[in-house]
């Protein structure tokens, strides 16, 4: 008949890092997870925390063996005689500082980043004989540990909550699975423990449990994963309490710096792309003025799906084109690069209008994730002498125009032509318009138009927006002053940021008058 190895156990009235009105418990089943919490009593004294429960409570200390059947049989106190009453009542100043110790002593979770002294602790240890008390040890430790035992992986992988702040493992058990071949020194079959762990609980610290007759085994598993090793036959409470505390501030470390690693690697990532999206105008000889701006719609986002780019042929015509692919974050930016630089190489080859738009089509249909997605586009070409330019409109909003000594307008856009990818057969005509002597040219897409007006749903529009530009134009404001104030003045008119992307190109032409 098996008999029940004793182990001492309290179990707490409340889940707050205290027992309270618990017995101590003298034994436990083979296999049997327990929690066990430890704090250290006023004047230096350590052991089992025994707290009176409030009235309205009533904790009862139950004892669980295993008969010769394999049948779990409950008794009574620790003397295992009859059932166990609730403890006696306690008295108003012990119910009250009993509920001050639970109001105080809640632990914090291991990922919130405050600060508590209880810790919860994982023990995952196989000790038939006993030798290996870690309640005991943590006695003479100045820090409240809660402790839960494990005899195997599986009570391990149920017992670990998100309130574990940290494991012991003993890496003498055995690895769960086929036993896997073992390297030349042996290593991969001793650790694999240690590795199964590591990938159940990777967000929590852990402690290697090893022997001193193996020395090589403890750094080794510290290579691995682990945040240190103990050797069993030197464990004592405070060291014990020192490595636990150590462990869990070393993994919150390596947590942050990890975390502040890949924010490193997506924001050089971004801005890659970014400058993909947001290029240097090429306009070496124009006597053309080039401002921009850009701003994502997501909060917090560097990218979204607009993009433009600006440059001057060998003849001296300068083209510029400002287009957004529908949809948020970095698959429709990347397709926004392939387009912009698309649309680079083929105006240098001498591509435009209709042609060049086909083109552009095919390299969207070949390019994007989705037969769904789809890109507006506008482009227009400025003749040398400045004077007329070439428009063409793929379902995307007309041009701003505002000539000296006229008031600000849209460009014709009545031969708009469908969006790049909707259509496959589809043609944009390219229409030939008049600029002027003196003249500003914005280009931008819809979001910064489809803001809103107040708290209502009415949307800024197109009117809206020349009405706004006349306006700013009317100030006195050119350049990147004239963007900046519009872009502010929009998201006021919006009561905050937009929801959709925003880009804006503006090209100024000022020819000075001769008297």
């Amino acid at each position: 008949m098996p008999v029940p190895i004793p182990r001492q156990r309290v179990i707490p009235a409340v889940e707050n890092g205290h027992d309270g009105g618990a017995a101590p418990r003298t034994d436990r089943p083979t296999g049997s997870p327990t929690d066990t919490t430890r704090d250290t009593a006023p004047g230096g004294t350590t052991g089992p925390r025994t707290e009176p429960a409030t009235p309205t409570e009533h904790t009862t200390t139950e004892q669980t063996t295993t008969d010769a059947t394999g049948t779990p049989r409950t008794t009574g106190g620790p003397d295992g005689a009859g059932a166990a009453l609730g403890p006696a009542a306690p008295t108003a100043a012990e119910a009250a500082e009993a509920l001050a110790r639970i109001a105080a002593g809640s632990a914090a979770h291991p990922g919130s980043g405050q600060t508590s002294t209880a810790l919860t602790l994982l023990v995952i240890e196989d000790d038939p004989a006993g030798s290996l008390n870690i309640p005991s040890l943590l006695d003479s430790a100045e820090l409240t540990v809660r402790v839960r035992t494990a005899r195997n992986l599986t009570e391990a992988e149920r017992l670990l909550t998100d309130d574990v702040h940290c494991i012991l493992l003993d890496l003498a058990l055995p690895a769960p699975g086929p036993r896997p071949a073992e390297a030349e020194d042996g290593t991969e079959d001793e650790l694999a423990v240690l590795r199964h762990v590591l990938r159940l609980a990777p967000r929590h610290a852990v402690l290697a449990l090893t022997g001193a007759g193996n020395s090589a085994r403890g750094p080794e598993a510290v290579r691995v994963g682990a945040q240190d090793f103990l050797y069993r036959d030197e464990l004592d409470g405070r060291l014990l309490s020192r490595a636990v505390r150590y462990a869990v501030e070393r993994k919150r470390a390596d947590h942050a710096q990890r975390q502040l690693t890949e924010s490193r690697l997506r924001a050089q990532e971004n801005a890659r792309l970014e400058r993909g999206l947001l290029p240097t105008p090429l306009l070496e000889g124009a006597p053309l003025r080039f401002a921009a701006r850009y701003r994502p719609g997501r909060s917090r986002a560097l990218l979204g799906g607009d993009f433009y780019d600006t440059v001057r042929t060998a003849d001296g015509t300068v083209h510029a084109m400002i287009g957004d692919v529908c949809g948020h974050g970095p698959d429709e930016a990347a397709l926004g690069v392939e387009l912009r630089i698309a649309w680079r190489a083929l105006t240098f080859a001498g591509l435009c209008g209709d042609q060049l738009l086909s083109t552009l089509q095919k390299v969207l249909e070949n390019e994007r994730p989705d037969d769904e997605i789809f890109a507006t586009l506008c482009t227009v070409d400025i003749s040398p002498d400045g004077r007329s330019a070439g428009l063409c409109l793929a379902g995307h909003p007309s041009p701003l125009i505002a000539r000296q000594g006229h008031l600000a307008e849209l460009l014709p856009y009545d031969d708009n032509g469908p969006a790049l990818g909707l259509l496959p057969q589809a043609r944009w005509p390219r229409r030939q318009v008049e600029l002027g002597r003196s003249w500003s040219l914005m280009l931008y897409t819809d979001g910064l138009i489809e803001g809103r007006i107040g708290a209502g749903n009415q949307r800024l529009g197109q009117d809206g927006m020349v009405s706004l530009v006349r306006g700013l134009l009317d100030q006195g404001l050119r350049g990147d002053a004239l963007l900046e104030a519009a872009m502010t003045e929009v998201r006021a008119l919006n009561g905050g940021e937009l929801t959709d992307d925003v880009a804006v190109l503006l090209l100024d032409r000022m020819v000075p008058t001769t008297r």
